[in-house]
């Protein structure tokens, strides 16, 4: 079965699924679960959807979280919303799509961690509690549409929060559709109304009159440096989820072939648009040709000629550097084709052999293309990935047995994500331990994103009194 037909496909059930309703339509009334003409129509629904929430109990917050997972689970709902965002943003996998979105719904954690801090002594009791902001403007990329939604509505809503989304107007119909679904499981399952809201028609102009409101207590931002800035500098609370451009080490140490797959499939994922997934490879140069043969069984296209390099520089690159927006998320295939070569349906990675100030290793293409960097040891693999990784302090890799050079790397590089001897997606829950989300705050210093990090926390103090020791 060809792209083509796959398309048309998803075209076909999208269709067929709007005619059945299970897309909901429009109106003025309470029945638009959370779609809004008008920003400021949004962020009022938020707003009394959220001081009805704050009136119920974190069990019933837990709960309603619980009414998103069930929801996203569905099979149906799993299954369309993931045919959806493809087909809407032209972007990524349906399949890693699809395990993105599981994840975000059973990995997300709930309100176990809301933890209470208490002090008892001989002057009283002392507690701590996380306690939500209000309403939270969240804006959302269009690399990851449906899964940013679904892990910062079970945090927010879990935190006491309402939530107005922002989402990339190149997702519009997908978000739509997903915080319609979601709204309306909430309201059947008893929560307020419009605990998630949108405007129907997104923009720079909606975003800027979101970000001003006063009834928005916090903003958070997943995406770009672009837009974390603009939030940064909003004179509010904000969150920022920046850029990142992880590299990955391979020292003589490692189990080359192990890392050779794990490097391919944390790489290829979901075409690479995480921006956890790896952006280039600086290998110690004993190992590099082992290491390429090995990725070469695992599903990568080896370029070895200078002038097809060029070429897909030049395809896939702006004038500026910058990735063309076309390119970003394509399968592999797809990118070859358009320099000339043609290969099989289970090429997923395009690599090649290159230098450490190649344009590919110093910028973010959120495409499957992965530069290989042959270095002479692995002190020098390290500093080049520190170089590489430009500060972000976001997410890094390495291969090897050597603890010492484990440390050394996680403390020169600070990155909020760090994954030693696994695919990259193993950092956000996805086959290793801890949980997940899809804003991963390295800029602001949040990190790993839970309902604890969209709340404020207050202390409430009873003098002399509570402590029965």
């Amino acid at each position: 079965m060809d792209n083509n037909m796959i398309e048309d496909i998803i075209r076909q059930v999208i269709d067929d699924l709007s005619k059945e309703k299970i897309i909901i339509k429009q109106s003025n009334n309470t029945s638009n679960y959370g779609v809004f003409d008008n920003m400021s129509d949004a962020i009022d629904a938020a707003d009394i959807a959220q001081k009805k929430l704050y009136e119920l109990s974190i069990d019933e917050r837990d709960r309603f979280a619980n009414v998103i997972r069930e929801t996203i689970l569905k099979e149906d709902n799993l299954n369309l919303m993931s045919l959806m965002a493809v087909e809407e943003t032209a972007i990524g996998r349906v399949s890693d799509k699809k395990i993105k979105n599981k994840v975000a719904a059973l990995k997300t954690p709930g309100k176990e961690d809301l933890k209470t801090n208490a002090i008892s002594g001989s002057n009283g009791l002392m507690i701590e509690e996380y306690c939500p902001f209000g309403v939270i403007g969240s804006i959302t990329p269009t690399t990851n549409p449906t899964e940013t939604i679904i892990s910062n509505s079970i945090s927010m809503i879990v935190g006491g929060n309402s939530v107005v989304f922002s989402p990339h107007p190149r997702a519009k119909k997908t978000s739509i559709l997903l915080i319609q679904m979601l709204n309306k499981a909430l309201v059947e399952s008893g929560a307020p109304a419009n605990l998630i809201t949108m405007v129907k028609e997104p923009s720079i102009e909606a975003t800027n009159e979101m970000m001003k409101n006063p009834k928005v207590r916090l903003l958070v931002a997943t995406g770009g440096p672009g837009i974390v800035k603009t939030v940064l500098s909003s004179g509010k609370k904000a969150i920022g989820a920046g850029a990142g451009n992880p590299p990955v080490v391979v020292d003589e140490t490692a189990e080359i072939e192990k890392a050779a797959k794990d490097i391919v499939d944390g790489s290829s994922f979901d075409n690479n648009v995480p921006c956890i997934a790896e952006k280039e490879v600086f290998v110690v140069e004993s190992k590099a040709d082992e290491l390429i043969y090995h990725m070469q069984n695992y599903g990568a296209y080896l370029l070895i000629n200078d002038l097809d390099i060029e070429k897909l520089d030049k395809l896939v690159s702006q004038e500026n550097g910058k990735p063309k927006t076309e390119f970003v998320g394509k399968d592999a295939k797809y990118i070859l084709e358009k320099i000339g070569i043609n290969v099989s349906d289970d090429i997923k990675l395009i690599i090649f052999k290159t230098h450490k100030n190649h344009h590919l290793v110093t910028e973010e293409m959120m495409m499957p293309i992965l530069p290989v960097v042959p270095v002479p040891n692995v002190d020098e693999a390290i500093k080049c990935a520190h170089v590489a990784e430009h500060g972000n302090r976001h997410t890094a890799i390495m291969h090897s047995k050597n603890v010492d050079k484990l440390s050394k790397m996680a403390k020169l590089l600070e990155c909020t994500i760090f994954v030693k001897n696994a695919p990259s997606y193993s950092g956000i829950g996805v086959g290793g331990e801890g949980s997940t989300t899809f804003t991963i705050a390295g800029p602001t210093g949040e990190g790993i994103t839970s309902a604890k990090s969209f709340c404020r926390i207050r202390r409430c103090v009873i003098k002399d009194s509570f402590n029965i020791r």
